[in-house]
């Protein structure tokens, strides 16, 4: 038993594992990023999953048409994008629910993408390319970590501090949080509050369509249906998870991509435990999270914008 202890350490702690969790991490705070912004405006949009998809589609279909990995990323930014634009005209323009809304959005994914990427199963592309300094990706143990990752590990990290600059040091960002905290106060200071939420609408689904298409562009060079497997479902309890707070977030996706790429990486010490559980990993780790956080609504549930997932018309 303490020998399979030590294995599991020198394993969790080895360069070739951390690798791994990084880069099965990336699409998990790409999207989980961009949610954020959303529900910091007061929208609860769930369909991060079917942008997912749709633009790991468009995204593969983009690069090996252009044979460019940045064309791919445009494509998938793109069409997250516009999948998410319209989610805001049926809940921001028609009132419409948006839960059922962002369930139906996720549903219609999955099957535009498997249209979308009907032709292109089977197919390969090259990868995107790994940063390679002369001096500093040598560095023993970090080396490669830092200074040698794809460049959607990079973009996410600052992506990521962008967010947080903009939320806590910019107006706009104070507004934008005003208006996921009480949008009829926000309407009534004379801030547009439908043109905001659209905006990180838009920008949600952009962040989501590009987390898809690291899939196909970085993760796996290929496009397969489904290659998605749940995670848009995991970025957005790793929003509440993080208490809306960027900072956090960071913590949990990689904690979360660790929690994936675990079952897999344990195969060769075979500790008796079937795959199919897991496989479970992931999922059950999410489901944990979420009944933890709804048993302390007290502080968990305080940092939750006032006006998440509600209707606002405004006065005519």
């Amino acid at each position: 038993m303490p020998e399979t202890l030590i294995n599991i350490f020198h394993l969790i702690f080895s360069e070739s594992f951390i690798l791994t969790v990084v880069t099965a991490s990336t699409p998990l705070l790409l999207a989980s990023s961009g949610e954020l912004v959303v529900e910091r405006s007061g929208v609860l949009n769930l369909g991060v999953e079917g942008m997912m998809i749709v633009g790991a589609a468009c995204g593969f279909a983009g690069a090996w048409t252009s044979g460019s990995i940045l064309v791919g990323a445009l494509f998938g930014v793109v069409a997250g994008a516009a999948l998410s634009g319209v989610f805001g005209i049926l809940t921001l323009g028609l009132a419409v629910n948006q839960v059922a809304t962002g369930l139906a959005l996720t549903i219609f994914g999955v099957g535009l993408s498997g249209l979308i990427g009907a032709k292109f199963v089977g197919e390969r592309i090259v990868p995107a390319s790994h940063l390679h300094l002369p001096v500093l990706t040598d560095i023993p143990g970090v080396g490669r970590i830092l200074f040698g990752e794809d460049p959607f590990v990079y973009v996410s990290v600052a992506l990521l501090i962008g967010i947080w600059l903009f939320l806590y040091r910019s107006r706009s960002g104070l507004v934008l949080r005003a208006v996921g905290d009480n949008h009829a106060s926000a309407h009534a200071l004379g801030y547009p509050v439908l043109r905001i939420r659209m905006l990180a609408v838009l920008f949600g689904g952009g962040c989501a369509g590009l987390a898809g298409a690291y899939l196909p562009l970085a993760y796996t060079p290929f496009f397969i249906p489904g290659m998605t497997s749940g995670r848009g479902w995991i970025a957005l309890a790793l929003v509440v998870f993080a208490s809306w707070r960027p900072g956090r977030l960071v913590i949990g996706a990689y904690l979360f991509g660790a929690v994936s790429i675990l079952g897999l990486a344990l195969q060769p010490l075979q500790l008796g435990i079937p795959q199919q559980v897991m496989n479970m990993l992931p999922y059950l780790a999410t489901v944990v999270v979420l009944v933890l956080i709804s048993r302390t609504r007290g502080t968990a549930g305080s940092a939750a914008p006032a006006s998440l997932g509600s209707v606002f018309v405004p006065d005519r």
